[in-house]
């Protein structure tokens, strides 16, 4: 379906919201089947559009870049998932702040991508100074 969802729109202009939408979809049916090799460089245009075209938007940004994360972590780039995480984490923070809901998430995946990149220290840090007085606060 991704793929007939993408050849529906692929004529229309590039900035146009629904053909935007429709390599979104594709990206994401290739990953959910299991075809990461194949979704990266459509999730990574994917990102690429819709900073060029709805740079207005930053929840649609947030959901592309943790999209291509993800299927960056399934190719086993950690270090590039890493250098996401912590673009996302940072502006999360600057528009919503640390003490909301999607911040303290983002930070968790961040947590995670530090683990797995073994930067134990930097986690740590960042779970006792930030994630967990965020989390208190917001309770």
């Amino acid at each position: 379906l991704g793929w007939a969802c993408w050849k529906t729109y692929l004529g229309r202009s590039e900035a146009d919201g629904r053909r935007i939408n429709a390599i979104g979809i594709l990206g994401a049916a290739l990953q959910s089947n299991r075809q990461p090799k194949e979704a990266l460089p459509v999730l990574e245009a994917n990102l690429a559009l819709r900073r060029r075209y709805m740079s207005h938007n930053e929840e649609i940004i947030l959901v592309a870049q943790n999209n291509l994360a993800g299927c960056l972590y399934g190719l086993k780039r950690h270090g590039e998932v890493l250098v996401i995480m912590r673009e996302m984490y940072a502006r999360c923070v600057d528009l919503v702040g640390v003490s909301n809901e999607r911040t303290i998430m983002i930070g968790s995946n961040m947590v995670n991508s530090l683990n797995e990149n073994l930067l134990w220290d930097e986690s740590k840090t960042l779970v006792r100074d930030q994630l967990l007085p965020a989390a208190r606060r917001s309770l």
